[in-house]
């Protein structure tokens, strides 16, 4: 057996996450599935115990730190984003914003999202080597989440620059970002400070107006909730997105087979989205904390024990998904994945990310018979976006 000690040593460097986890992840699972890390924490590799701890915040919450570099470090009482907030108070504020995500409201977009598809995808020169990342998945999600935030065209470029730089920032050790994603986070707060100025002053059809007039037990949002809000829909409604439909051309490149499975059967792709969110696995993990002794597993787990939920592994966990739980497969049914999360937590935005893949699957449909990788493929180190910083592919009419 390969030394587990070594292996498990590796999951809190951002740089193995940029080459392939998965085979770690299956030497976890079948042999040290709470396995104890020497940073001071736990990782969770099986799907069944992923959702045992998802579903049950009051055991295993969120407040006390999400991300590795949380571990050790005082966080303030607002600490910056949704998920790190529990119930009963995270259930009143995605109150306030699930109005704007309901299934119908997205529906309703669904015209403007395959324009803004369609657009992108016709600029691809057929048989011409791209940088699929730059040229169509960054900008299509990114504009999605500007266009609901009601951002200036103008300033949609630099919605990139400090979207990049706060997921840089989860990477850095002691959670202190860089001097330059620093400079960065900063200028997008000042940002967001002076549009809701604008908006209480000026209010319009968009999101920000939709926060700024909401109000939680009688009381409006305070600028720090705001930015709350504001930067979490930035960075779950664009990151995820980009690197689910990057990493998901990818897995196209490399299984042709079930691209023209694809074509041939076009009604295959919910289904092929959803499987996307499984093999590609967008986030890679979140941390929760257990606020008493409790047991995982038939391991006992102390209270103060952090774990990493490593849902990557969960989606290709074999006891759920079978022999062929390494296999890219569009078809796949059922499909009881953790891309979304899962709880309290389930992503917020689910039903817009299936429309943006379901869209994007389509316009690709109509237009290209065969996806292959012609240059170099970038791959983020992270230890919570899997992300794609470079992919050069060739598409063909």
């Amino acid at each position: 057996m390969t030394d587990l000690a070594a292996l498990v040593e590796q999951l809190d460097d951002p740089a193995f996450y940029a080459d392939d986890p998965f085979p770690v992840y299956a030497e976890l699972r079948a042999h040290d599935p709470l396995a104890r890390h020497p940073g001071g924490f736990r990782i969770v590799s099986r799907h069944t115990d992923v959702l045992r701890i998802s579903r049950d915040p009051e055991a295993f919450c969120s407040g006390r730190g999400i991300l590795l570099m949380d571990i050790g470090r005082e966080l303030p009482d607002t600490p910056g984003a949704l998920l790190y907030v529990d119930p009963p108070q995270h259930t009143r504020y995605r109150e306030l914003v699930n109005p704007s995500f309901t299934g119908a409201r997205v529906r309703a977009l669904e015209s403007w999202v395959r324009d803004l598809a369609r657009g992108l995808i016709e600029r691809i020169d057929p048989g011409t080597p791209i940088d699929i990342v730059e040229h169509v998945t960054v900008p299509f999600p990114l504009l999605v989440i500007a266009e609901l935030l009601g951002v200036p065209a103008e300033d949609r470029d630099r919605f990139q620059a400090w979207s990049d730089a706060m997921i840089r920032a989860t990477n850095e050790p002691g959670g202190v970002p860089d001097d330059d994603s620093s400079w960065q986070l900063g200028e997008f707060v000042n940002y967001l400070l002076e549009v809701f100025v604008d908006r209480r002053a000026h209010p319009r059809p968009d999101l920000v107006t939709e926060l700024i007039g909401a109000t939680v037990d009688g009381e409006r949002l305070d600028d720090g909730e705001l930015l709350m809000f504001c930067i979490q829909l930035l960075v779950a409604g664009n990151e995820t997105t980009r690197n689910l439909l990057s990493a998901g051309l990818l897995a196209f490149a490399a299984s042709p087979k079930q691209w023209d499975r694809l074509r041939e059967d076009p009604a295959l792709v919910p289904s092929a989205a959803e499987e996307l969110l499984r093999y590609t696995s967008p986030v890679i993990s979140f941390m929760r904390t257990a606020t008493r002794p409790v047991e995982v597993g038939g391991i006992p787990i102390e209270e103060g024990e952090h774990l990493l939920l490593l849902y990557a592994s969960a989606n290709r966990d074999e006891a759920v998904f079978g022999p062929t739980a390494e296999r890219f497969d569009v078809g796949r049914h059922p499909n009881h994945h953790v891309g979304f999360g899962f709880g309290a937590h389930f992503c917020l935005g689910a039903a817009l990310a299936r429309l943006e893949t379901r869209v994007f699957l389509e316009e690709l449909l109509a237009r290209f018979v065969r996806i292959e990788v012609a240059g170099p493929v970038i791959r983020t180190p992270s230890t919570v976006i899997a992300g794609v910083t470079r992919a050069e592919l060739v598409l063909s009419a």
